[in-house]
Order: structure tokens, then sequence, then C-alpha cells
């Protein structure tokens, strides 16, 4: 019903004519806007092949969302699942990818977790903060960011400063005693631009086993800073940093328990950034730091601490930018990446470490022959300290003509190479070759009436190869990998280049402004992944990712410093396993939101969220947030 709702409003938007200019939105992009994830480095959005949306500070705080997570289901091709409520684990798959098949960026650097089984980064801790704008980029994307990028890149940007003084402060108090605060300072002082964030969230939660009775609480703390230095008029030092706590209750298998996690994620940076030839030949060279730490514990339990996991990765790069004539850009660049980890789980099983290296040269050629056509295309090799080399390609073209048209196509290769969990634990398999993927994309975009309406649609295709999997020993006999190679001794199973999958499908987007006051705009995505593996499960649905998925915001600003909205998420069943035999049914949620003015600086916020208190899973027997309500403050000078 919603799907039929949702396209009927598009059709209906396109043969709209009395129309304003449009709001900043998740779904549009005007196309001189200025992004960076597509090419690391300020870009036109006109001038970028692949598929991105922005999520501008304006759009943030207009969602009122806690979590980063929440933000991004809303744009097209992405969906998620988690196992209870906020803290717990969050799986978020863009086009239909593996979870760790995504790059997550925090103020350039990296987040993946090298402890973590796929080595991908889990969205459970990542709130909203002081974070500032969010880029997404869909399709493969290695030529520019390594390894990981085959669903896609998440860029993340933090506030900074663009006045001598000035503070953010949000506060916000709801359903079960929720209590989420914010608050961020900054400045220009000489050549220092510097700002720190931080941010406090609490909530006694639900139960993460859906049918149990023991509320699961959650605690997030976190800070941030930043700060640019500027040597001169064309030398300037970048430090930033990035630090977050979680404290969450989780639930045993099927079963109500009082185990929780903590987990510990450190970030920083530092670069220096040099500009020669009257800024025409730029340059960067960076550390980048990540340290994640995990520990659960079982109060009460055969023993206290039941896990323990640290992850690091130490990433030195640099990056050249030259503007070589009008019109043609070169960019390219070396890394070096190393990673660590250590995992156990006591007493059951010992202390397994392991580390890997990766080094990376990459170019990339962009080339506008024609006014408004802009060509593309780039390789990067990888030598991979275990496995040797590996090359890959991509090509893309961008074409903006002056009737608002923008004609879309890109082809791209991508890599993981596989985690350290996956090579040395006590599952590991060092024989496993890296996974691969190659996809393409067609897309056009409409901008209508002085951009006042904005529509898209996008076709993609990708196709994964040696993609890692678990591969049970139950039942089996003789086969050398049953038995852990460090003890002797017979295991469960192991990891090997078992999986192929194919993705494919259409994103829809449409954005408009309605008179002077009244903004809708919406999406829909169809994806079909599915299991290309011969056996039973060949053709199959992959687990968790339903194949349609809907959104649809309108927000309406009253005359009198009110501004309201509604915001309406459908999702399409998908199955909880490779066999396709338990179902997750579909859902529909349905939030709304308002803000009023009492003055320019200060202002109050509310919203309901699951109106209709709708109950789903995104993940079997695990439970989700019903109805909640929530009021706040919020302050900007």
């Amino acid at each position: 019903m919603l799907k039929t709702v949702f396209l009927s409003t598009t059709a209906l938007l396109a043969a709209t004519p009395a129309l304003a200019a449009p709001a900043p939105d998740a779904t549009t992009l005007p196309g001189d806007a200025i992004v960076v994830t597509a090419t690391r480095t300020p870009t036109e959005a006109d001038k970028i092949a692949s598929s991105i949306t922005v999520l501008t500070k304006e759009a943030i705080d207009q969602s009122q969302d806690i979590g980063v997570t929440e933000l991004l289901i809303r744009t097209p091709g992405i969906s998620f699942s988690r196992n209870g409520g906020y803290g717990t684990t969050t799986s978020l798959r863009i086009r239909g990818a593996e979870t760790d098949h995504t790059v997550v960026v925090i103020d350039g650097v990296k987040l993946n977790d090298p402890s973590s089984t796929g080595g991908g980064y889990n969205f459970a801790n990542l709130l909203v903060g002081d974070i500032d704008r969010i880029e997404i980029l869909r399709g493969p994307q290695s030529i520019l960011w390594g390894s990981q990028a085959i669903g896609g890149v998440v860029n993340i940007v933090t506030a900074t400063p663009d006045a001598p003084l000035e503070a953010s402060a949000d506060i916000e108090a709801g359903s079960r005693e929720t209590v989420n605060a914010r608050a961020g300072v900054g400045g220009i002082t000489g050549p220092v631009a510097w700002r720190v964030g931080g941010h406090t969230f609490t909530t006694d939660g639900i139960s993460a086993y859906a049918p149990g009775t023991e509320a699961d609480g959650y605690r997030n703390v976190g800070l941030n800073g930043r700060a640019t230095v500027t040597i001169t008029d064309d030398v300037s030092l970048d430090l930033r940093g990035y630090w977050t706590r979680g404290r969450n209750e989780f639930d045993g298998f099927n079963t109500d328990s009082p185990e929780y996690g903590v987990t510990k994620e450190f970030v920083g940076y530092a670069g220096l950034n040099v500009a020669l030839f009257d800024g025409r030949f730029r340059n960067r060279i960076a550390y980048g730091y990540t340290d994640t730490k995990r520990d659960n514990y079982n109060p009460g339990g055969f023993t206290d601490h039941t896990f323990d996991a640290e992850g690091r990765n130490e990433r030195i790069e640099y990056q050249g930018t030259v503007d070589i004539a009008q019109g043609w850009t070169a960019i390219f660049g070396a890394e070096n990446e190393r990673s660590r980890f250590s995992s156990e789980s006591p007493p059951f099983s010992p202390v397994t470490q392991g580390k890997a290296e990766i080094t990376s040269f990459y170019g990339q050629l962009s080339v506008e022959p024609i006014s408004g056509l802009t060509l593309t295309g780039g390789v990067r090799h990888d030598d991979h300290k275990t496995y040797g080399g590996e090359t890959l390609f991509q090509a893309g073209a961008v074409w903006a003509l002056e009737t608002g048209t923008i004609l879309r196509a890109n082809y791209g290769e991508a890599f993981k190479a596989p985690s350290l969990y996956q090579l040395f634990s006590e599952y590991g398999n060092t024989t496993l070759n890296p996974e691969e993927a190659e996809g393409w994309e067609v897309g056009v975009e409409q901008h209508l009436f002085d951009d006042a309406l904005t529509l898209g649609a996008t076709w993609f295709d990708r196709d994964t190869t040696n993609q890692i999997d678990f591969f049970s020993c139950f039942g089996t006999t003789g086969d050398p990998l049953c038995v852990n190679p460090a003890t002797g001794l017979s295991r469960f199973g192991y990891y090997a280049n078992t999986a192929r999958t194919h993705a494919q499908g259409v994103e829809l987007a449409a954005a408009a402004r309605i008179g002077t006051r009244f903004t809708l705009s919406g999406n829909y995505s169809w994806i079909e992944a599915e299991n290309r593996v011969a056996g039973p499960n060949f053709g199959n649905w992959l687990p968790r990712r339903p194949r349609e998925t809907a959104n649809l915001t309108a927000d309406y600003d009253w005359a009198f410093g009110l501004s309201t909205g509604v915001a309406v998420r459908w999702s399409g069943k998908s199955y909880d396993n490779a066999s396709n035999t338990f179902v997750l049914d579909a859902y529909t949620l349905v939030d709304l939101r308002a803000e009023y003015e009492l003055s320019e600086n200060v202002s109050l916020f509310g919203r309901v969220e699951n109106l209709f208190d709708e109950e789903y899973e995104t993940v079997r027997n695990y439970g989700t947030l019903g109805r909640s309500v929530y009021a706040g403050l919020r302050t900007r000078f």
C-alpha cells in the first residue's frame, strides 16, 4: 500500500508546476554543492560519476535522530539490522552488500575494527553528537578508499567553526528514562581554528530478547576535537581526535541474561597540507590511528569476564592533487596500513593474535573535454604482505546538460582482504584469498523549476566472488582444515572462500518545495541481493536484506516559528537465514516531529517515533523499540 502511495506522490510531484526553491534534504543535492567522499578532495556534485547523498547539518537537526544509523536508513539503497535496542550490534548494508563491505570514515580516518569477525564497523555506538555532515557514496569505491569499499563509503565530518566564537547545545529526554545531551564550542583565533564537542546518552532500553521481560540499558559518552593551524597561506596543520565509550546490556541466546559489554573507540589524525604553484599542486601527508577495545561480562556466570578483543590500525598516507589545465585534474597517492588484533574468550579459548600490512598506490584522472561532460578513470595497486598484489580499475562519466539533466555512468572494481579474525582466530584459515567485486551503475537526475523539483533514478549491478563464509565441520571427516593448526584439536569450523553473490536494483528519489513552506521528499529502493553458490541455497535472498524499502517525508514551516514534519519508513519482508525458512515480516514506521523557535538562538523540539507502536523484527527473536516520545531544548550561538 505504501509503495503505491509513494509512487503516486512522485508522479504528482512531477506534474506540479507551481514550485519555489527547495529546502536542503537528504534526497536532493544542487549541482554546485561541494562534496569530498567521491574524490577525497572538494569536488562539485555534478562532476561525480557515482551516486552520492549528502546529509547537511540542517537536515541532521531537522530529523532529530539520536543515532547515525537512523539518519542513514532514510537514504536510498540502505538497510540495517539490530540485535535489540540502542547499543546492541548494528549492521548496515549498502545495496545489499555485507555490513563489513562498507568503509566508514570519521574526520579522515577509516573506522574499521580489525578484531571484529569481518573487520568491519559496528554502528552501535555511533551517535549524532557533534557531527556536521555525512556523505554516503554508493557502489564499489576501492580505487581511492581501498579494502572493504564494495558496497560504498560513509564519510562523517564533525563540526568546524566559522566565527570567532560559537557554541551549540542540545538536551532531550523521553521514553524509557532516556536522556540525550550534546554540546560543542569552537572559534577562530588568529591562525588557529578549533572546536571541541561532547555527548552523553543513557536509556533503560528494552529487552534485547524479544519475548524477554528484563530491560537492557545502554550508556554512551564521547568527546571529539579538531584544530587547524594555518602556518602560512600555503601550509596548514590538521589535528583531530574522537573517543567514545559505550556500555550495553544484552541477552544470551533466546533468553534473558545479565550480560553486558563495554566498547571503547579512539580515533586520532594528524595531517600536514602544502599547496605549491599558486595552489595548483596540493599535497597532504597524514597519519591516522584507531583503537577499538571490546569486553563482555556475565555477572554470576561461570566466569565474570567472558570475552575481550582489541583491534588497532595505523595508516600513513600521502595524497597529491594537481590541476593540470582547465578541466584536467589528477589525484594520486600512496598509503601504508598496518593492523593488528588480539582476542580471547576466557577461560575456554586461548589468546589469539595476528597482524597484517598493506601498501597501496593509486591514481585518478578527471577530464572535462567539453563543457558539462566530466570523464574519470583510475587505477589502484595494493600489495598485501601475505597475498601479494591486487590491481583494480575504475571509469566513469557524468554529463550535466543545460536542461538541468545530469546523466551518470560508472564502473568500479573493489576488493576486501580477509580480516585478521578470519585468518588467525581459532576458526582462522591462512590460505584465504581476498574477496573481489565489480559493479556498474547508470543514472539520471533532473532539476526542474530553478531546482525547485529534483527527480532521480539509478540502476546498479554488482557481482562479488571469493566471498568469505563460515564452513561448518559438523559431520565432516578427513578435512585437514577441521583441525586447529595451532592446537592440533578438532574445531567446529573454519572460514573459506565459498560464497558468491549478485546484487542488482533501482533507486528512485524525489524532492520538492511546494509554495514557500511545504517540503516533500521521498525515495524507493528495489534491491535483489541473491546467493549464487551452487547448491540448495542458490537463488535465495541474502539474509536480512529486504528487497524493497521506501521513505517519505513531509515538512511544513508555519508563519509563527513552528515547523512540523512526518517521516514514514516502509521495509518489505526479508529472511533471517540463508535457507530462507524464517521470514521477517514487512513493517511501516511513522514518526512525527516539531520544533518551535523561542528566539533566534533557542528552540524547543519534540517527536514521536513509531507512532502506531508497530511490532517488528530486523533480527529473529530480537526486540525493537516501540512507540517513543521525546522532547528537548536546542541552542545555537
